[in-house]
């Protein structure tokens, strides 16, 4: 078969298989460019399922770009509380205030324009763009590159610039010029729910006929990932202080890297995991704890280990109840109203009921 005749009429089964099996989701049934925009950043490191809830959260809480922009920044970190990848509500709230201020309001839709708000990449614009202006832009994710690694036996690493170079143009290539939206939301799907990255169910695959992996037997290896990043140890150890007026302290997260805007509990990073004495002792603990009278207790044993992108953290909590009142604290009944890492959130809700 010729390279043309198998792209389209790769482009236009996938089409047919799309509009057949397409999942009945909100933002497919509108072109409101802001909406379709929450969407994909809502989804860029979640998936479908739990976006779902908080994409319907946003649009009643913010129907419209202009709702967005006047809200603060916390309440948006608030409302994003447990989606992780907090930069990402960060550039929302700033991207909201971009379109307000500098575009009378107007949410773009062009691919170019798009490119120009914060937190917006090649695949977002070129999704919206497709979508609402029906520009041939190809998106390429995880997704696209799987069905297109895969269909097309493409094993240049997904993950050095000339693997993404030379899938865009392929992506590219293949797009349907009369239906881009379509075809754009069709290849996802269709890596979301038939190319799946474990046990596709190939047997029943409108491509399986023209597809090199299902004919070379390398669906387990296609795409090709190489060297993974080392994975970062760290050790936290969260300072929760009790006083006898029902008071906590916390206080907000700064400096750039994960969970810039958010509250938590004082900490004290250590390079490895610390004994209570050695805490104790320690001129961070003396300057957080500044009273003599307390108890220390730890909550838990063995670390919690959270696992992000491109670390781990190894945490514990240490528990220290205070016989003495303390200074520019909150009540804990009051702790909910800020927005936290779900860490904090979970031990946060573990420990009321261990109380």
């Amino acid at each position: 078969m010729h390279t043309h005749t198998k792209t389209s009429s790769f482009s236009k089964t996938l089409i047919f298989w799309y509009l057949q099996n397409k999942r009945d989701l909100p933002w497919r049934n509108t072109t409101n460019p802001y909406f379709i925009w929450l969407s994909e950043i809502i989804l860029q490191q979640t998936r479908v399922n739990q976006g779902l809830e908080y994409y319907l959260r946003f649009i009643e809480t913010f129907p419209s770009v202009k709702d967005l922009a006047d809200a603060d920044e916390e309440a948006v970190l608030k409302l994003w509380q447990g989606l992780g990848y907090y930069s990402r509500a960060r550039n929302l709230h700033f991207s909201a205030n971009y379109v307000m201020n500098e575009l009378n309001g107007e949410f773009p839709t062009t691919y170019k324009e798009l490119l120009k708000l914060r937190g917006v990449g090649d695949y977002t614009a070129s999704a919206i763009a497709s979508i609402c202006n029906n520009e041939s832009t190809a998106v390429v994710d995880g997704n696209v590159y799987r069905v297109l690694a895969r269909y097309f036996g493409v094993k240049t690493p997904i993950n050095f610039s000339k693997g993404i170079k030379e899938f865009k143009e392929l992506a590219q290539k293949l797009i349907d010029k009369d239906e881009p939206g379509n075809y754009n939301q069709a290849i996802m799907e269709f890596g979301a729910t038939q190319c799946k990255p474990q046990n596709p169910d190939c047997n029943n695959c409108p491509l399986n006929s023209g597809c090199f992996a299902f004919a070379n037997n390398t669906v387990d290896s296609l795409p090709v990932k190489e060297n993974k990043l080392k994975i970062k140890k760290r050790y936290f150890n969260y300072i929760v202080l009790i006083d006898t007026h029902n008071q906590t302290k916390i206080s907000i997260r700064n400096k750039k890297g994960i969970w810039q805007g958010l509250y938590e509990f004082p900490l004290i990073e250590t390079s490895s995991e610390i004994h209570p004495e050695e805490l104790v002792q320690s001129e961070e603990f003396q300057s957080i704890v500044d009273q003599h009278n307390f108890k220390l207790s730890t909550f838990n044993q063995q670390s919690i280990v959270h696992k992000l992108s491109h670390q781990h953290l190894y945490t514990k909590f240490w528990v220290v109840n205070c016989k003495e009142k303390l200074n520019n604290a909150i009540l804990w009944d009051d702790f909910e109203n800020y927005p936290v890492p779900i860490l904090i959130h979970n031990f946060v809700a573990s420990f009321k009921d261990n109380v």
